[in-house]
């Protein structure tokens, strides 16, 4: 059964499942939009909008929760930078926008997230 278990496994094991997830967390904050499977992009929003809303508190407590989660120069950023942007926002700090054509290779479902 699996009742209070969530999110994807994507095929991973555990810890390599939590440094995919950061990783295309981190890219997202780097380049602040990328193109990757639905399922990817749906599972890392969830991520994000937390670090986006820790970042938003504008305190040291906040910037640490963040660095665990991404490398300096991208915490950073999304402290700095991305955050303040969403002062008044209440949350929806991304957005998912469906690709039509699918990938090559193995017809999966492709998705653009970029920050709003």
């Amino acid at each position: 059964m699996q009742h209070a278990n969530q999110g994807r496994k994507f095929g991973r094991e555990r810890g390599q499942r939590k440094a995919f997830l950061k990783s295309l967390a981190n890219n997202l904050v780097r380049h602040e939009s990328i193109t990757t499977t639905e399922a990817r992009a749906k599972e890392i929003k969830m991520l994000v909008e937390r670090l986006v809303t820790y970042g938003k508190k504008q305190n040291v407590a906040g910037l640490r929760v963040i660095m665990r989660y991404l490398p300096k120069t991208s915490a950073y950023k999304l402290y700095h930078d991305i955050a303040p942007r969403y002062a008044e926002r209440k949350g929806g700090y991304t957005r998912i926008i469906k690709i039509s054509k699918p990938r090559k290779h193995d017809a999966s479902k492709m998705a653009k997230i970029e920050f709003v």
